[in-house]
């Protein structure tokens, strides 16, 4: 970090108040940071009564052409009926830039976290996963990289080594696991073979589902946050829905499969790539919070990040990653 701090140190209440008016929406006021680490997101009040949201990118991370992309399956999944949350059109345009940002404008849609432990919601989710992935088999991303062992394995821990971020004391440990962890991943790649790919959501987790009363119009699951999407196997936005032992999950896996393969099918093969997943998520994540540390939210939010403990934690892990990647894969 620079003594001229962060670029988001810029995007004042203000700032955001004058990007909304600079493409004629008037804001009256009434504005909400919500929760957001990779960009900035506020909820913002217009003096026509309408509630919108506005998404500012962390700048250098997406170009406005892989943002594009993000917003061009959002909107394919809305005219396919699948329910996500699409930003706005104003001007003709999805994307707008305010000064050295780029930010989009959505409607504000509620909700609260699925209650996972019910197996019927699961089936509900699955069965607008599988929506979701059969609008998102019919285009493949030209701009957005894939989620594979490359982008999310070998580039994080390069880049982890080359600036010197694991303490001298844990480094050793760290890297030769981890490089145990990518040989496991990679022989259970080569074992199932070539699987099919598509545009995913990519960072399907509880948080980034929003559930609404049933017996409301338009109630159930509804997506949001496609910032992550990329290109990568159907399973990926499945695995981060299961929690608890081994039968629960493959109780949670059941319900999720039924409901998918009402639209989809789904390749069974893909089971054996939950862990070798988890894994590569373990390693990109550790190097997602490094590549952010300048940004004053993540020192304040992740205050036990790269100490030798939390290096010798990850190390645990991973040893035990390879150690679930050598079992037999979870079954539907």
């Amino acid at each position: 970090m620079t003594q001229a701090g962060h670029p988001f140190d810029a995007l004042t209440p203000d700032a955001v108040l004058d990007a909304l008016s600079a493409i004629g929406q008037h804001g009256d006021g009434r504005l909400t940071a919500l929760n957001s680490f990779e960009n900035r997101v506020y909820q913002a009040h217009l003096e026509d009564g309408t509630v919108v949201v506005l998404k500012f990118y962390r700048p250098g991370r997406w170009s406005e052409a892989q943002i594009l992309e993000e917003h061009q399956l959002a909107h394919e999944l809305a005219a396919a009926e699948v329910p996500a949350v699409a930003p706005l059109s104003i001007g003709g345009q999805t994307l707008h830039r305010h000064g050295e940002f780029l930010f989009s404008v959505s409607p504000r849609r509620g909700g609260r976290r699925p209650e996972l432990d019910d197996l019927d919601v699961l089936e509900w989710i699955g069965r607008f996963l599988g929506r979701l992935h059969t609008v998102g088999a019919q285009h493949a991303f030209v701009h957005r990289p894939a989620l594979d062992i490359a982008q999310f394995g070998f580039e994080p821990r390069d880049w982890l080594l080359r600036h010197h971020i694991i303490p001298v004391e844990s480094e050793r440990l760290w890297r030769d696991t981890l490089d145990r962890a990518l040989d496991a991943v990679s022989a259970t790649f080569d074992r199932v073979g070539d699987v099919a790919t598509l545009r995913l959501h990519g960072d399907c987790h509880p948080g980034n589902i929003l559930w609404t009363p049933s017996e409301l119009p338009g109630g159930g699951p509804h997506f949001v946050d496609l910032d992550d999407a990329r290109t990568g196997p159907a399973v990926q936005d499945l695995w981060m829905l299961l929690g608890g032992d081994r039968a629960q999950q493959t109780r949670q896996l059941g319900a999720l499969v039924d409901g998918y393969e009402e639209f989809r099918a789904f390749d069974r093969r893909e089971l054996a790539l939950i862990e070798p997943l988890r894994t590569l998520r373990l390693i990109h994540y550790s190097a997602w919070l490094a590549r952010r540390w300048d940004d004053p939210i993540f020192p304040i939010n992740f205050p036990w990040f790269g100490t030798p403990a939390y290096w010798n934690e990850q190390a645990l892990w991973l040893a035990q990653q390879v150690d679930a990647m050598a079992a037999t894969p979870l079954v539907a």
